[in-house]
């Protein structure tokens, strides 16, 4: 069927064409057209059938190009399609004032181009701004009414309750999830769209182990969105200046002015030396593990081997491990041992025992 149209707006050009080439023609070559040229229906009918041959080659390339722009838009986030359409409108209404005086000069052929040439460059730096400012004009016109932002402050000041914005990592983990269920976090849960590029890019690995982990990470979204009673909040921005996801993260806790939830140590530290408040999910996991202190007994399955010679290696039933010295020999056997010191970092927490 788009086939179909595009032949149609191919005869359709044509036709106009035919109609203004024909006599533009005429004079430059300062010879007569044979006298059945200078009938506008046949003018318009020769240049419907050379546009109607040439469609026969272009056609299928012209199909393809509208194709690309069309999967292009769809794409899109729709605040990018909305202020780019408006940078463009903006910039052909001052393309058309300033082609005003420009059109007075009369000059042949050349106020035409100027024109022209005028157009096409506002038009682009229009369409351009329009995009790459989106940000700002979108912040501008919510802070635009003063009313409503008494009203927003009010309510923020009787309610004030941050955004939580969740990273990969965090997703993947899947202990979010289950935190959520008990009610411990509140407020909304943002998920930027740039996020959600990167779970389904892991997601589509060839290697099996990341394709496992994206799919987890997606499977826990739905779960939140579905399953929970949480406010879950796509955003659909992008920071086309910044390439990093990490980066990207920071700048949108700071734009939110809300928390960073996340398990990446160094997105941990990076956040902090920004003054960003971050959640880190292993620091809670830390937090309400059992206390364990020096002198205290405990009982372990080595496991296996540890780094530095004759340790062994052993593990609780959640998962800390405890670096047990001289426990290479135990290795395969349940032991008493006794807490010599206590490691905690954000990274997890770690046991040092001896046998007892």
């Amino acid at each position: 069927m788009i086939k179909r149209i595009v032949q149609v707006i191919y005869i359709f050009v044509g036709s106009t064409l035919g109609l203004v080439l024909f006599p533009l023609l005429d004079k430059l070559l300062k010879t007569e057209l044979p006298n059945i040229l200078h009938n506008s229906y046949v003018q318009a009918l020769s240049g419907a059938v050379i546009f109607f041959i040439l469609s026969l080659w272009l056609v299928d390339p012209t199909v393809t190009f509208i194709k690309y722009i069309e999967e292009k838009l769809l794409k899109a986030p729709i605040s990018m399609i909305l202020f780019g359409s408006l940078g463009l409108v903006f910039g052909l209404i001052l393309a058309f004032l300033i082609s005003l005086p420009i059109d007075s000069i009369r000059l042949q052929y050349v106020s035409s181009i100027i024109q022209i040439v005028v157009t096409i460059l506002l038009g682009y730096l229009g369409f351009q701004v329009g995009i790459k400012k989106r940000e700002e004009l979108l912040s501008l016109f919510t802070l635009s009414s003063k009313a409503k932002k008494k009203v927003a402050e009010e309510q923020d000041a009787a309610f004030d309750i941050p955004v939580k914005i969740l990273d990969t990592s965090v997703i993947i983990d899947g202990r979010i999830a289950d935190i959520c269920q008990t009610g411990f976090i509140e407020g909304t849960i943002v998920i930027p769209q740039f996020v959600l590029a990167e779970l389904q890019y892991i997601a589509d690995s060839s290697d099996t182990l990341k394709r496992n982990r994206g799919r987890r990470g997606l499977d826990i979204l739905n779960r939140i969105q579905k399953e929970l009673a949480m406010k879950v909040e796509i955003y659909e921005g992008d920071f086309e200046d910044v390439p990093e996801v990490d980066a990207k993260l920071v700048k949108l806790t700071k734009l939110k002015n809300g928390i960073l939830v996340t398990n990446d140590f160094n997105l941990n530290k990076v956040s902090e030396l920004q003054q960003i408040k971050v959640w880190n999910i292993n620091d809670l996991a830390n937090a309400i593990k059992p206390v364990v202190l020096p002198g205290e007994v405990l009982t372990a399955f080595v496991v296996k081997e540890g780094k530095e010679k004759l340790q062994g290696v052993a593990y609780l039933d959640d998962g800390t491990m405890i670096v047990v010295e001289d426990g290479k020999e135990s290795i395969g056997k349940r032991v008493e041992t006794v807490v010599t010191s206590v490691l905690q970092t954000s990274a997890g927490r770690m046991i040092f025992a001896k046998v007892k």
